[in-house]
């Protein structure tokens, strides 16, 4: 899923064949059992295969998706959000618009949290220098000086 078809041609027929068990993909992911299950489930995750005694059943291309819900889920998006991404994969290319949208807000969001976290770098550079012996190591006025550049706290 989210590979577009001339992709998966370029990664040859391998690439959507089941051939990992539930725990050896437990394993690669990080995830657990359960929470490959529940993606199941909740329909983050296509249909996952199954083999003849209706073992749960995974190909290279279930731990790309893997991959990325994993990338998406350290953006603060929301299971939700990633679900609705599903379904409009799911639906196709005339979903384009919608997805690349979804993916130009979660940009946005994800450069304000690096903003934000380069904020709480600097203050935690002024304590460090200020524990280290330089009196005038002042966070507040690191605080102070990004928010009279425009940079929001």
């Amino acid at each position: 899923m989210g590979v577009p078809a001339q992709q998966q041609a370029e990664y040859g027929a391998d690439y959507q064949r089941p051939r990992y068990s539930i725990g050896e993909v437990s394993e690669r992911s990080g995830l657990t059992r359960d929470t490959l299950r529940w993606y199941e489930r909740i329909g983050l995750m296509d249909y996952v295969g199954r083999d003849h005694a209706g073992q749960r059943r995974f190909s290279d291309r279930d731990l790309d998706w893997l991959e990325l819900i994993g990338k998406l889920r350290r953006t603060g998006m929301s299971v939700a959000d990633m679900v609705r991404y599903a379904e409009l994969v799911r639906a196709g290319d005339s979903t384009f618009p919608e997805r690349l949208e979804m993916f130009r807000r979660t940009r946005a969001d994800v450069l304000a949290q690096i903003e934000e976290l380069q904020q709480t770098v600097a203050v935690l550079d002024c304590k460090i220098a200020n524990y280290e012996g330089d009196p005038r190591a002042d966070w507040r006025a690191v605080s102070k000086r990004r928010v009279s550049e425009g940079i929001q706290p």
